[in-house]
């Protein structure tokens, strides 16, 4: 896992978030991923192998590109979820709401 700043970079069709997502940085990172998800078009995916913290404030931010991508017509899913982010999910009924955040798709090593 990448620790540090957080980033998120469009690769190879997935938009990959990488490092540490705090209270203070999340804002940023999010209007990054809004710009990205804009330049995207049918089936996105968000590689969150990378990410080093799970906490409300990247559910929040997960939550916000999955509307915006609504809004476009892009259907968006997720890989690479933590254990800790899959059940922070499951805490706050997410879970089904998050393609990718079912029992079946969570990082056992996370």
């Amino acid at each position: 896992m990448t620790s540090g700043a957080p980033q998120v970079q469009l690769a190879d069709g997935a938009l990959v978030v990488t490092g540490e997502v705090s209270a203070d940085t999340v804002v940023a990172l999010r209007k990054q991923g809004e710009e990205l998800i804009g330049t995207a078009s049918g089936n996105l995916v968000v590689d969150l192998d990378g990410l080093v913290t799970a906490h409300s404030v990247v559910l929040s931010m997960l939550l916000c590109w999955q509307r915006l991508a609504h809004q476009a017509g892009i259907s968006l899913s997720f890989r690479g979820v933590s254990g800790r982010l899959a059940s922070l999910a499951a805490l706050s009924n997410l879970q089904d709401q998050l393609a990718g955040f079912g029992p079946e798709s969570v990082h056992p090593a996370h």
